[in-house]
């Protein structure tokens, strides 16, 4: 996430305003909303008179009028017939969000997530009005070039921002801050009395206290001065700052996670299996362990049990601590930084699977044959008691280098560890035959000291990481089936096939590459077989990064669409509901199915 600026970065700031004209949010809202509100209730149109004694304006608004009426038309606002004027027919009307592109056009995102909702609609700059990146809108759909809709933005509804990172600059009586992000390309006024005692060249937080117009660069307050911009931590936090992120949580949030009761009994049907020998198996340096996992030898195959942090029973819906989750969406990692979903004394105490400890959990058991087909699933909210905090590295040593010490030291656990060893290689081996695609792309890892980077390397995986992976995949699958099946909402994870136009450009790059390529099929199993033509071959990474951009992105939807890349026709997220709302989501939707309360 930290990034070293490099030399002349900063020069951006001086873009000048003209050739951004048509992003600036827009001057007299209130005065375009009185007069879209009386035109709104006129059954007919009405002349400039009638509309400035039906509005009662003061008589600064007067001198105001006319050009505002202009302004409002050519943006297809108003219209005018036989000189009266009337709201703009709405039939083509839309609301969306924009999203915009360095380069000055961007597009208008729908709400929704049904398969057959409109793309994205794209804005020219010319037609971008008095909207900013982020901002809701009302669009217009106008016919476009290449037989690709165009939209021309009528409205701002909402403003995307109040806030603003970025380097500030002294230019004599009045300084500007240019955003530190590129969908932003404007700058912001800051007059001496609300420079906070900045000076040139350090990183601001502003509010933004006028959006300006057309013709008018917006205007800002210095509420913070961060310091550097080439410090790491700056970065950071220009980064927290820009995405809108929750650094603290609301006092009456913190207040209501103190008020939580401990779940230490098996009351209302939950099932005691503190006798089961779980275990938690993670990163050396994660504090908040939200699955763990037993397995046990049958007389068939195998029982896995996938033990989640029951968070459902501490954070109701609609509560205020479930609200502030539902904003947050997911926990954000940052080097050296977490930003928790949940407040701390749930993420790393109540919910938490920590060893030698009670604790509520929900519990997937699965059964599989010996091939690792499972044959039966059963779901029950569960007392457990993690037996063992297990490292990544740990296991690994134990199971698949076999060091005699490792082993020694956890001799009680290790035939367990043996069992989910030879089940994961299963099911492992299942997905791989239905074709599941497997990408080898390094993750970066970012080590901090203080305030510089120590190191940038790559997060390292072993097969302990697969291991768990799999347990987890196992669960996600028969929640998503269950669910599925007795048609309980719920929100699934999908991730549809990719565009054919998409693939054929994948196909010639990968033959310019000298990849001997099978037959071409728009299946999850190809491109499974590329991946493997590409392994350990100089091209392998480059073919990765190539095959991923060539995929649709996964997402959230109430619609079963299936799972291309796990080549799964069920598929959710219900194992990391401490960092992840759909998560949570999917733990009250089991729940729901379990009791019949719909």
């Amino acid at each position: 996430m930290a990034r070293k600026k490099v030399p002349g970065r900063q020069r951006r700031t001086g873009r000048k305003t003209p050739q951004h004209r048509g992003r600036r949010p827009g001057s007299s809202p209130q005065l375009s909303e009185r007069i879209l509100a009386f035109l709104g209730k006129q059954k007919e149109p009405v002349s400039t008179s009638v509309l400035l004694k039906g509005l009662a304006l003061a008589k600064f608004e007067r001198k105001l009028i006319h050009d505002l009426l202009a302004r409002m038309e050519r943006s297809g606002q108003l219209s005018r017939k036989k000189k009266k004027w009337l709201i703009t027919d709405r039939a083509n009307l839309v609301k969306a969000k924009l999203t915009l592109n360095a380069k000055g056009f961007g597009f208008a995102v729908l709400e929704g997530d049904s398969p057959k909702k409109p793309d994205d609609i794209f804005i020219p700059p010319h037609a971008m009005g008095e909207a900013s990146h982020g901002d809701t809108v009302l669009v217009r759909i106008l016919p476009g070039s290449r037989g690709r809709s165009e939209g021309r933005i009528i409205q701002v509804l909402a403003r995307g921002f109040k806030r603003v990172c970025g380097v500030y600059t002294e230019g004599g009586k009045t300084g500007y801050v240019t955003p530190d992000n590129d969908k932003m390309p404007f700058t912001v006024l800051i007059k001496r009395a609300n420079a906070a005692n900045a000076t040139n060249g350090l990183a601001v937080l502003v509010k933004i206290i006028d959006y300006g117009s057309k013709h008018r660069v917006p205007e800002g307050k210095v509420l913070e001065i961060l310091g550097d911009p080439n410090s790491p931590l700056v970065q950071i936090r220009m980064a927290i700052e820009q995405f809108g992120l929750a650094r603290t949580f609301p006092a009456n949030v913190e207040k209501a996670a103190t008020q939580l009761t401990e779940i230490t009994d098996c009351k209302d049907g939950r099932k005691d299996l503190r006798y089961i020998r779980h275990v938690t198996i993670d990163g050396a340096t994660a504090k908040d362990f939200d699955d763990a996992i037993a397995v046990q030898k049958t007389k068939n195959g195998f029982r896995l049990f996938v033990s989640i942090a029951d968070v459902s029973s501490y954070v109701k819906p609609g509560s205020i601590i479930d609200e502030e989750a539902y904003k947050r969406g997911t926990s954000v990692y940052l080097p050296d930084l977490v930003l928790p979903m949940l407040p701390e004394r749930l993420s790393n105490n109540l919910c938490s699977l920590v060893p030698d400890q009670d604790r509520p959990a929900f519990t997937a058991i699965l059964d599989f044959d010996n091939k690792g087909v499972r044959t039966g699933a059963t779901f029950t909210k569960s007392l457990i008691r993690s037996y063992q905090r297990f490292t990544y590295d740990t296991v690994n040593k134990i199971l698949y280098l076999r060091e005699k010490k490792q082993r020694g030291q956890y001799k009680s656990l290790v035939p367990m560890l043996e069992k989910a060893k030879k089940l994961a290689s299963l099911l492992a081996g299942q997905r791989t035959a239905r074709g599941a695609l497997g990408f080898t792309i390094p993750e970066a890892m970012i080590t901090m000291d203080g305030d510089s980077i120590a190191a940038v390397g790559r997060s390292e995986r072993n097969r302990a990481h697969l291991l768990i992976e799999e347990c987890m995949l196992a669960a996600n699958e028969a929640v998503a089936e269950t669910l599925d099946y007795a048609s309980t909402p719920v929100l699934f994870r999908v991730h549809e096939k990719p565009d054919p136009t998409k693939v054929t450009q994948f196909t010639e790059a990968a033959k310019a590459l000298g990849l001997q390529l099978p037959k071409t099929e728009n299946t999850p199993s190809w491109f499974a077989r590329v991946l493997a033509a590409a392994k350990d071959s100089p091209a392998e990474y480059v073919v990765n990064n190539l095959l991923l951009r060539t995929m649709q992105r996964a997402r959230y939807t109430s619609e079963n669409l299936a799972h291309f890349g796990l080549a799964a026709l069920f598929y959710l997220h219900f194992t990391s509901p401490i960092r992840r709302y759909p998560d949570l989501v999917a733990h009250r939707a089991l729940q729901t199915f379990l009791t019949g309360n719909r």
